[in-house]
């Protein structure tokens, strides 16, 4: 692969139910990338209020980032919606980012 600080990365940021994270990163792994990081959050969405003894109860969240080559990015993010179901009202959501610099991603060099 060429230069990693010439190819251009997205940043796919995937939110789900806590607990979710695993098919997020098993279909985004056979759809090309390479892996993903992932990062514990709470929701406040219309989905995620619910009620324990007159509190309100944020669940929490899985945020996983994706960071893949441009030219994977559709394969990618189709994988992690059909996987996800995210399409369905409060099962998550997905959105891509463009990423002007990277740096550290050594292993891309052969």
């Amino acid at each position: 692969m060429e230069n990693p600080e010439k190819i251009h990365f997205q940043l796919i940021v995937t939110i789900v139910n806590r607990g979710q994270c695993g098919s997020v990163i098993d279909a985004s792994k056979e759809a090309g990338a390479e892996g993903g990081t992932i990062i514990t959050g709470r929701g406040s969405g219309i989905h995620e209020k619910a009620k324990l003894f007159s509190f309100t109860i944020e669940p929490e969240k899985d945020i996983i980032l994706t960071l893949v080559p441009a030219d994977r990015t559709e394969k990618v993010l189709d994988a992690i919606v059909k996987a996800s179901e995210l399409n369905e009202p409060g099962h998550g959501i997905a959105f891509v980012i463009d990423v002007e610099k990277t740096t550290g991603i050594n292993h891309l060099i052969e």
